[in-house]
């Protein structure tokens, strides 16, 4: 008999280690540490090496996962005019991110090139449709997107502040036909596969409040934001209280989906940057090598203060001045990579740790 009770003893702890297990699995999300590395592919077709700290050339994605970066960032265009950002482009690098133990982050524009605020074009092979028909190959692109690559993360559309593929989803001129549209998205990836994660993205911190009270009825995970100093303004507090509202009114996890800062003022090429003047900068964080990485730092920490707080991703991330530093056609991005000009990783990459 008192062996009997044992194995009752025995079995009842085992099914509650087993019940707490299983709930800890179904409640925690970790902790997102990105990367947008969409240039990659370019970048190494062009016979360009990138070397980790201790100058020793590596395999730019295994270098970043050394430095503790658990989620890769990568935009895809529908028929872009030449291989770049397109689906087996994009297929090739999120499987290498998948072998490196990487999760993927598909940023899906719904448009042949850049979509942001102030361009959402629809692909040119969904021209003349119907909006019924338009719908038909949009959910049709998506479920071969989610079936063929699997990401972990699928971002609908990049920066949809008023609305993508325009006309027919502009949120200001056409409201149901966007939310129609963002609905049979989630419920295409839902039905593909349930275990990925649906995020929305908006640009900025200004209007973020209107814009996701027009997806609240929206089957979806994440939030994400973009956030540069240069666009966004410089205060921190507006960010994470941003961040915590929306996060607090939507039940949903939030992210800052993009942000970067220079480590200098500087050029190594001829080709214009985004920043290079002291008045585009944070005024607590100087275009060093140390002001880039502490900057990061507060995104991080920041990040990590609010409750719904899940992660952030470092955009353009890989864009250095891979033409040479006469092209006029190479990045405009190079001081704010995470690579130097001398293409050795800067210390900011120590923030993904």
């Amino acid at each position: 008999m008192r062996n009997i009770f044992k194995i009752i003893f025995l079995l009842l702890i085992l099914f509650s280690f087993s019940c707490n297990k299983e709930e800890a699995t179904v409640q925690t999300d970790d902790f997102i540490k990105a990367a947008d590395m969409s240039f990659l592919p370019l970048i190494e077709s062009e016979g360009t090496l990138f070397y980790n700290s201790q100058m020793v050339a590596e395999d730019a994605l295994l270098t970043l996962k050394k430095s503790g970066c658990n989620t890769i960032r990568i935009r895809l265009w529908h028929t872009p005019t030449d291989n770049q950002s397109s689906f087996n482009e994009v297929k090739i690098l999120s499987q290498r991110v998948k072998n490196l133990g990487m999760k993927v982050w598909l940023t899906v524009h719904y448009s042949d090139t850049w979509a942001d605020p102030g361009h959402q074009i629809k692909p040119q092979a969904w021209n003349n449709l119907t909006f019924n028909q338009l719908k038909i190959q949009f959910e049709n692109y998506t479920l071969q997107i989610v079936s063929e690559i699997q990401p972990d993360i699928f971002q609908i559309g990049n920066e949809i502040n008023n609305g993508f593929i325009y006309p027919e989803g502009n949120l200001s001129s056409n409201e149901s036909q966007f939310v129609s549209l963002l609905a049979a998205a989630s419920s295409v990836i839902r039905l593909e596969r349930p275990t990925t994660k649906i995020m929305i993205h908006f640009a900025g911190i200004e209007g973020a409040s209107w814009f996701f009270s027009k997806t609240a009825a929206i089957d979806y995970d994440y939030i994400g934001l973009s956030y540069y100093p240069i666009w966004h303004g410089t205060d921190f507090n507006a960010l994470q209280q941003t961040m915590t509202t929306l996060g607090q009114t939507y039940n949903k996890k939030v992210l800052v989906a993009e942000t970067s800062y220079p480590f200098t003022l500087g050029w190594n090429d001829w080709t214009n940057n985004i920043i290079g003047l002291t008045n585009q900068l944070h005024p607590n964080y100087p275009a060093t090598p140390e002001g880039q990485r502490d900057f990061l730092q507060k995104i991080k920490t920041t990040v990590q203060n609010t409750p719904s707080g899940l992660g952030f991703c470092y955009w353009g991330t890989e864009w250095i001045a891979f033409r040479g530093n006469q092209a006029t056609n190479g990045s405009s991005w190079e001081n704010q990579a995470l690579w130097d000009f001398n293409r050795k990783l800067v210390p900011a990459a120590s923030v993904f740790n």
